[in-house]
């Protein structure tokens, strides 16, 4: 799936998309994205200036893009004006590997479970095949309240 059926699937754009790319997905399964890490990040500029790394918190951001993706192509939805697709917890998040610009950020999610519109996954997102960041995401899509 290139970014042009991604930007299908997810409201988000820059600098907040996190997904680049879909190198797999079997819809009710588990779904493989690609993230290129590259230093013209904005976040680089101040996490480090002298050792730049990807914060954690948008490394389970971009896990949950690529679920989120896996959730509408397991449904078969696409996003809309009306709805948003919401954290509701995160679970045993670990960070094992510093995560740089250069790197190949591989993000995999399985569904473990779906209950009441609640879905949750494993995740766990690579660098050069071994794991970085890795826990257990639960999401659910809600209807846009009125202001």
């Amino acid at each position: 799936m290139n970014i042009h059926e991604i930007l299908k699937y997810l409201p988000h754009r820059y600098p907040f998309l996190l997904v680049d790319k879909v190198l797999s997905c079997e819809p009710g399964k588990s779904i493989s994205a690609l993230k290129n890490v590259s230093m013209n990040e904005p976040f680089f500029s101040g996490h480090f200036p002298h050792y730049p790394v990807m914060p954690g918190v948008l490394i389970i951001e971009a896990l949950a893009q690529a679920a989120a993706i896996l959730t509408l192509r397991t449904a078969n939805l696409t996003t809309n004006d009306d709805s948003l697709y919401y954290f509701v917890g995160i679970d045993g998040a670990r960070f094992k590997k510093p995560v740089q610009p250069g790197d190949q950020l591989i993000l995999k999610a399985t569904i473990l479970r779906e209950r009441i519109g609640i879905w949750k996954y494993a995740v766990q997102a690579e660098v050069d095949g071994r794991v970085a960041t890795e826990a257990e995401l639960m999401c659910t899509m809600r209807t846009k309240t009125p202001e």
